[in-house]
Order: structure tokens, then C-alpha cells, then sequence
């Protein structure tokens, strides 16, 4: 219901970045959206045009999870643990962030497997052929006893079959999901697409089926992502809520530390990546990894992120937060935490 287009067997392509925008996906037969219709003002964390920039960050052969190089030791084991989503909330930071752990490996890209690639099998995710174009970006860092490996792919949050499949591959996986404000989210999403098609119509047209009436179109995926407790339901048919993490976007900006520290218990790890790893970035207005003591520059998001918001109708941003109130009520409700969202909106 979710996904994407299959890739044909066989063929081996280069899984830099994001999947690109979903406009217009239509809901599935007899998919009902039940709420009355009623972001972030810049994302500096989700970007498609960066990943393999960030993917060569670090160096290579190290321990540490700064590197995708693949070093000579270790075995290469399929993930313990995977950034799930959302596009447009925050896990590039969050995955840049962890990887600075020493004791984590993570795939720089997004392999899209359990959206995208399925069909190849999980051989192929583990370690793809050797006749694959950009083999080094694709295949599973090594590891050794006690690393982790994680990936992430914000999409896969959004795709109907892949709970069950992740879960098939291995039941005791660790999920983290990055949330934020589903309305800035939206916009943030739509700025993305805008930037890469500037012909697309504006936010306004696209957010509802009947501006007059103001009916939201909640099957726009830039709408249809941020209702985070309808997605939910299906990941909890198949995991127990211990074993997701859910992480705010918005405190990744404000402290990053503490949003890591909940991160490296969740995972099981001895709290490395503190205070002590982060400055804050005023050019950029978010914060950015300390450089390591063997690079000569910080770790910064790229060009791509932050990118300036085209101006919303306050009107259609006052009835997308009607919209989102229930999904968000519920949302807190199913994952017992309160992210404030309402009260964000409130003091604008």
C-alpha cells in the first residue's frame, strides 16, 4: 500500500539517498482516513543528495563506526538494529551521530531493502555480488563480536510489508523512529521535492482534494506520512513497543546528548557520544559532530540541509494542525510519551 515500485531481478544500481517524493499516491481500496481536516521550520536532516558525501566520512579501515569502508576483519552480519523512519525527521543527524560510537557500524546509504529490494533476499542485503555497480556502498560493514551493524531507511516506516518481513529476518531487531512535527514535516518534505521539481504545483494546491471545503488529501505521502499512529498499528501487530525507540527530531536540534544517551541505552551501549561530541552550528542552526582527533573538519550536514521554506498560507497551516490533533493525540496515547506538538504550535 505504502511502497515503491519493484526493481527488476537482477539488476544492481546505486542506493544513494532517499527515495525521492510519493505525490499523489492514491489510499488502497476500502483505506479509510478518519479525522477531521482542520514544518519544522527548516529540516537540516534528511537529504538524498548527500549520502554518499557522508558515506566516506571517517577513515577508513577504523574501528569505530565514523567509516563505511569495510575493513579486513570482522564478518559481515545482517542488522541488530534499524533507523525506520520518518523522511524529513531527523535520521541522517541521528545515524551520523551514532556511527561516531565505537562500537556501532552502520551502511552510509540507504539500502531500501525491505521496501525495494525484497525479492533479492537477504543474502543479497547481507552481501550483495561482487558484480553490483558501487558494491562498497551497498554491502554490510563488517563487524566484530559485540558492534552493532545498523542501516537506515526512513521509508521503510510507511511500507505496509515491511514489519513482517524484518521481522522474519530476525524477531528481536531494535526499530528507531525519528518523529517531528507532522506539519512542519510536511512542509519540510514538500520544500525537499521542491527543490528538485520545480514545476510541481505549490503546497497548497497539493494538501487539499477541496480547498473550499478544506478537505486534506491524506493520500498526498507528504500528508500521509506524519499520521504516525496509523503506521504504528501495523509495526506493533508484528513488535513490542520495547522494542522501538522513538526519538524527537525537534530535541536532536535542541540536545542532541540527551537524544543520544536514550539512543545508546536503548541499544545496549556505554554512553560515548555525549555533549562532548556536539557543537552547535549558527550558519546552519543545528548542531554538527565535534571534528575527530584524526580528521581535519567537523562533520557537518550538507549544503542540502536547512534549505529555506516557501511561505505557507497561515490558513492551510492552521487546518493541517486540526487535522494532524487527533493522529497526534493518538499517536502519544500508543507510544506513552507527549512530544509537545500541540504546544510548539501554540507559541507561534
Amino acid at each position: 500500500m505504502w511502497g515503491h515500485g519493484a526493481i527488476p531481478q537482477g539488476r544492481c544500481i546505486g542506493v544513494a539517498g532517499a527515495a525521492g517524493a510519493w505525490l499523489r499516491t492514491p489510499l488502497a481500496p476500502g483505506e479509510v482516513i478518519t479525522a477531521q481536516s482542520g514544518a519544522f521550520e527548516r529540516d537540516p536532516q534528511e537529504s538524498s543528495t548527500t549520502d554518499e558525501e557522508l558515506s566516506r566520512a571517517g577513515s577508513p579501515g577504523s574501528r569505530g563506526g565514523g567509516s563505511t569502508t569495510t575493513p579486513d576483519y570482522g564478518e559481515k552480519r545482517l542488522p541488530q538494529a534499524l533507523i525506520i523512519g520518518v523522511k524529513k525527521g531527523g535520521t541522517r543527524a541521528l545515524l551520523e551521530a551514532i556511527r561516531a560510537h565505537p562500537d556501532v557500524r552502520a551502511v552510509g546509504t540507504e539500502p531500501h531493502f525491505f521496501d525495494r529490494n525484497y525479492e533479492k533476499g537477504l543474502e543479497w542485503y547481507r552481501n550483495p555480488p561482487a558484480v553490483c555497480v558501487d558494491q562498497d556502498r551497498n554491502v554490510m560493514p563488517k563487524t566484530l563480536d559485540g558492534q552493532i551493524t545498523m542501516e537506515k531507511t526512513p521509508s521503510y516506516f510507511v511500507t505496509n510489508e515491511a514489519p513482517r518481513r524484518i521481522h522474519s529476518m530476525a524477531k528481536d531487531t531494535k526499530l528507531i523512529v525519528v518523529v517531528r512535527n507532522p506539519v512542519t514535516r510536511a512542509i519540510s518534505d514538500y520544500t525537499q521535492t521542491l527543490s528538485k521539481k520545480p514545476e510541481i504545483p505549490t503546497f497548497e494546491v497539493l494538501a487539499f482534494k477541496n480547498r473550499t471545503l478544506g478537505l486534506i488529501d491524506a493520500s498526498w505521502s507528504a500528508i500521509r506520512i506524519g499520521i504516525y499512529a496509523l503506521h504504528l498499528e501495523n509495526w506493533l501487530q508484528y513488535f513490542p513497543l520495547s522494542q522501538i525507540l522513538f526519538v524527537s527530531g525537534e530535541r536532536l536540534i535542541t540536545d542532541p546528548a540527551g537524544e543520544m544517551a536514550k539512543v545508546q541505552d536503548f541499544l545496549g551501549l556505554k554512553r560515548i557520544v555525549t555533549e562532548k561530541h556536539f557543537y552547535f552550528n549558527k550558519t546552519k542552526g543545528f548542531p554538527c559532530l565535534k571534528k575527530p582527533e584524526d580528521s581535519s573538519a567537523p562533520r557537518c550536514l550538507g549544503k542540502s540541509k536547512g534549505r529555506t521554506h516557501p511561505k505557507i498560507d497561515p490558513d492551510v497551516i492552521h487546518r493541517l494542525r486540526k487535522f494532524y490533533r487527533p493522529f497526534n493525540v493518538m499517536f502519544y496515547q500508543m507510544t506513552g510519551q507527549d512530544f509537545q506538538w500541540e504546544q510548539e504550535e501554540s507559541d507561534k
